[in-house]
C-alpha cells in the first residue's frame, strides 16, 4: 500500500508579507542606528519635546539587567532568539492579516535590537521623548516596531465593534 502524504505548504503571501515586513523594520532599525553611532556626538533637539541623544544599554527595557555582563548579554540573546522562533511559528500558523503584522513588526524590532546586542554588548539607542527635564528613556525604531506590533496585538484582541474576539468564528469570547 501506498501512504501518499499532503504537500507541505509552504508560507503563504501573507507569511511572505510579515516576514518581508520583520526584514524592513529590522533593516531600517539597523540603518537609522548606523547614522546615530556615526554621526550623533552630541544631542541634537529637533523640537521642544524630541531630541536625538546617543545612548546605550546593555540590559532591556528601561535598563533592567544592565548589570548583568557578559552572562547577561548571552541570557537575553537566548531569550530573544526563543521569542523570535515563537513569532516566526505564530506568523506561519495565522490567518489574520493583522495578527501576521504585529507579530512581523515584533520579529523586526525584537532582531534589530539582537543585532546589536550581539554586534556591540548593548543596544544602541538614540531618540529622546522628554518635558523639560522629565526624560522618557531613550529608545530606538526597533523599540518603536516593538510597540506598534503590541498594539495591533491590542487590537486584534478586540472586535471591530469593541467585543472581545473569540478564536471560533461566529462566538463572542464573553
Amino acid at each position: 500500500m501506498i501512504t501518499v502524504f499532503p504537500a507541505r505548504r509552504g508560507p503563504g503571501p501573507l507569511q511572505a508579507t510579515a516576514l518581508a515586513l520583520a526584514a524592513v523594520a529590522a533593516a531600517i532599525d539597523q540603518a537609522a542606528k548606523v547614522l546615530a553611532r556615526a554621526r550623533l556626538e552630541t544631542a541634537v533637539d529637533l523640537t521642544p519635546f524630541l531630541a536625538l541623544r546617543l545612548g546605550f544599554n546593555p540590559g532591556v527595557t528601561f535598563g533592567l539587567f544592565a548589570d548583568a555582563g557578559a552572562a547577561g548579554r548571552w541570557a537575553l540573546s537566548g531569550v530573544t532568539l526563543l521569542i523570535i522562533g515563537a513569532l516566526l511559528a505564530w506568523i506561519w500558523r495565522t490567518r489574520s492579516p493583522l495578527t501576521a503584522a504585529a507579530a512581523g513588526l515584533l520579529v523586526g524590532g525584537a532582531s534589530g535590537n539582537l543585532i546589536d546586542r550581539l554586534r556591540f554588548g548593548a543596544v544602541t539607542d538614540f531618540i529622546d521623548l522628554h518635558w523639560g527635564d522629565a526624560h522618557w528613556p531613550t529608545f530606538n525604531l526597533a523599540d518603536a516596531a516593538i510597540v506598534c506590533g503590541v498594539g495591533l496585538l491590542l487590537l486584534t484582541a478586540r472586535g471591530v465593534n469593541g467585543e472581545a474576539s473569540s478564536p471560533i468564528p461566529g462566538r463572542s469570547a464573553l
